[in-house]
């Protein structure tokens, strides 16, 4: 597939609905479970893969419109990256400048990566701001 230069309004409200039928998904499924310990231990290994989702959703953007200033969209780039590839460790990407103090979820290099809801939340309001404000 070529790079993406552009994605239109229904395929991004497309991809929201299904991440968003996901976590509704995830949100019943542990509202039924009384063991609470392992609600915590499944809501990282959940969100970490909702990342990945994510990522792979818009994985063919046209990286020049990304830019490489540690924005939300190279940040969920690194999650997913360090996820697949990297023992869930996020691993510094030579092109990308990510700060963490000025990034969503504040990670930094080394860190291991353990997303959960109310991360998952915030990081997709922001990188759907940011996706709609350089790719629409």
């Amino acid at each position: 597939m070529l790079s993406m230069s552009k994605y239109s309004q229904q395929y991004i409200d497309e991809c929201r609905a299904k991440l968003e039928a996901q976590v509704s998904a995830y949100r019943e499924l542990t509202a039924a479970v009384t063991d609470r310990a392992a609600v915590d231990r499944f809501e990282p290994v959940f969100f970490n893969n909702m990342v990945i989702v994510l990522e792979n959703y818009f994985v063919h953007r046209l990286r020049a419109a990304e830019g490489k200033n540690g924005n939300p969209l190279n940040e969920v780039r690194m999650l997913s990256t360090s996820m697949l590839s990297n023992n869930g460790k996020l691993v510094a990407d030579k092109q990308i400048r990510l700060d963490p103090a000025k990034s969503v979820l504040r990670y930094a290099v080394g860190d291991e990566i353990r997303v959960r809801e109310t991360d998952f939340d915030r990081l997709c309001k922001a990188f759907f701001a940011d996706l709609e404000s350089k790719y629409l």
